[in-house]
């Protein structure tokens, strides 16, 4: 049974008016999904912006899988203003033609926690999915907690209905707790299934580390203390695995029922305490696996200590041998181009994905955050390069990753889809929400905006094809009184004033630009403004 598809897709480009039902300044609560359209739930075609999705939906953690002419994404399904991960109980699914990535089709509830012996209640964690030599569709996933194991779901198409097949087993029969069971990968190896799972420590959540002041013994004993405690496991469970720690990557073989173990886990990449003097120092494992295989090559892609960006290491071995290569994205930008993490063009948090090649094309995917907390998290893919020596260069955030090219500057743009939003000193949060003064993406009702720009606040849209002159509309509204300066690249285009208003209203200018740049908005005045939406369109 499909359920309704979310609404509040991303704007058509026919139609610059404005909301009438735009609402005062709220935090409201997230409104009624409505009734999918009576022939497929295909959105229009439009350009592809960032989040791909529509603005009220929240996938993160997301797996790209093509099968069958289309690009089907599996991921944990968060609440829009949620108060912890993955709220729903839930996975969606969605989809689109290989060949067309601005129409992504929702394929409604595929799975629920519900249909697990014992899950109700429960959330469901960040899944993955296989075809198996039978040609059936296999979804792993976990329960949200370490004390819980792996479990499977199957069904006859990537977009189901899953139904509950069993928990990945020892040989012995027993659950699989060796390591830390959480964020299953799964990779259908010329008929060999590999899994790999695991869980560490991420940089934040390890400031209680040695440094200088802790003997090396008695921090080996902390970490012993820590892991039992955390991860629900006696001190003979802990010290029982290879160095001592249930930390890292690891991976094994099933066998053909999709649920024994056949190789037993072993790990691949070290968490944080372990990687010291290895090629993985400074961008430990910290969680969000993903596995692929380009060539005779073996990718593992993964949420380094830092949180917020997704590394990649290669091996030609599927279990040994991997070797750290570089970061390919960071939700903050961070990295790119020497960026320093106080520089972060977002908040940032956590990130997990993978990447994929649809069309002859790789793309990595990944999430942002909204909200001031890490609880409703979007999909975003940038297209990547993987070079001949395997390395992919690392990319920058932009509004128009699965677009093919820069957008086209005609039509109306939600103004959610930027992919920078700073006051200059944005922070990185970790398992919660915050109250801090920044600028952030929210929503009330049925609309999605941003929200407390302050003075210096700047926004960015990446990128634009210009080629001439533009009226420029915006749709503004709060507290705010001064203007917002809109920047082609580095040079000042236009001036348009605000003033304080309860309702939104359309301010505008004339710009002239040309060729591919980057569109910014920086605000300069007193109070607070919120952004709905801007339009271009050809003078």
């Amino acid at each position: 049974m499909k359920d309704p598809a979310p609404q509040n897709a991303p704007f058509n480009e026919t139609s610059a008016a404005a909301p009438s039902n735009a609402a005062a300044p709220s935090n409201g609560s997230a409104p009624a999904r409505a009734a999918a359209p009576s022939d497929s739930g295909v959105q229009p075609k439009k350009q592809a912006f960032n989040p791909f999705l529509p603005l009220d939906e929240y996938i993160p953690d997301g797996e790209p899988h093509v099968f069958g002419g289309r690009v089907y994404l599996f991921g944990s399904h968060d609440k829009e203003g949620g108060t912890e991960y993955c709220q729903t109980g839930d996975y969606v699914g969605w989809s689109a033609p290989v060949d067309d990535l601005t129409s992504w089709r929702y394929e409604g509830v595929i799975y629920s926690a519900d249909r697990q012996p014992g899950g109700e209640g429960k959330c469901l964690y960040a899944p993955d999915v296989v075809r198996g030599t039978d040609g059936k569709y296999y979804l792993y996933y976990c329960l949200g907690d370490f004390e819980g194991g792996i479990f499977v779901a199957v069904a006859d198409s990537p977009c189901g209905d899953y139904r509950f097949l069993g928990e990945v087993r020892l040989p012995d029969g027993s659950p699989l707790r060796r390591f830390v069971p959480a964020d299953p990968a799964v990779l259908n190896d010329n008929g060999v299934i590999r899994l790999y799972y695991g869980w560490s420590l991420s940089t934040n959540a390890a400031k209680a580390n040695r440094g200088h002041d802790v003997p090396p013994e008695q921090f080996k004993e902390m970490l012993l203390m820590g892991e039992t405690r955390l991860f629900h496991r006696t001190q003979e469970e802990v010290e029982g695995e290879e160095g001592g720690s249930l930390m890292g990557a690891v991976a094994c073989t099933l066998k053909d029922d999709m649920l024994t173990v056949d190789e037993l886990p072993r790990r691949i990449l070290p968490g944080q305490f372990m990687a010291e003097g290895t090629s993985f120092e400074g961008h430990a494992f910290y969680e969000a696996s993903s596995i692929r295989k380009v060539g005779g090559l073996y990718y593992f892609i993964y949420s380094s200590q830092l949180s917020h960006e997704l590394c990649y290491a290669t091996s030609r071995y599927p279990d040994r041998g991997f070797t750290f290569r570089g970061t390919i994205v960071s939700n903050g930008d961070v990295g790119l181009s020497g960026r320093r993490e106080e520089d972060r063009l977002n908040q940032t948090a956590n990130n997990h994905g993978s990447i994929e090649c649809i069309n002859g094309r790789w793309y990595i995917f990944y999430h942002r955050q909204t909200h001031r907390s890490t609880f409703s998290r979007q999909a975003c893919a940038e297209p990547v390069q993987l070079l001949a020596d395997g390395c992919i260069p690392q990319v920058e955030m932009t509004s128009c990753g699965l677009n093919g090219g820069p957008l086209l500057p005609e039509g109306v743009f939600p103004a959610p889809v930027c992919c920078n939003l700073t006051n200059g000193h944005m922070p990185h949060i970790t398992n919660r929400a915050i109250e801090e003064d920044i600028p952030f993406i929210t929503h009330a009702n049925d609309e999605r905006y941003l929200t407390n720009l302050a003075d210096g606040t700047l926004i960015a849209y990446k990128y634009f094809a210009f080629e001439g002159s533009y009226r420029l509309s915006l749709w503004v509204r709060g507290t705010g009184e001064g203007e917002f300066e809109v920047k082609i690249w580095e040079e000042t285009a236009a001036r348009i004033p605000v003033a304080p208003s309860v309702a939104w209203q359309q301010v505008e200018a004339d710009l002239t630009a040309h060729g591919t740049s980057a569109l910014r908005f920086l605000y300069h005045g007193a109070g607070r403004a919120e952004f709905l939406q801007f339009a271009l369109h050809k003078n």
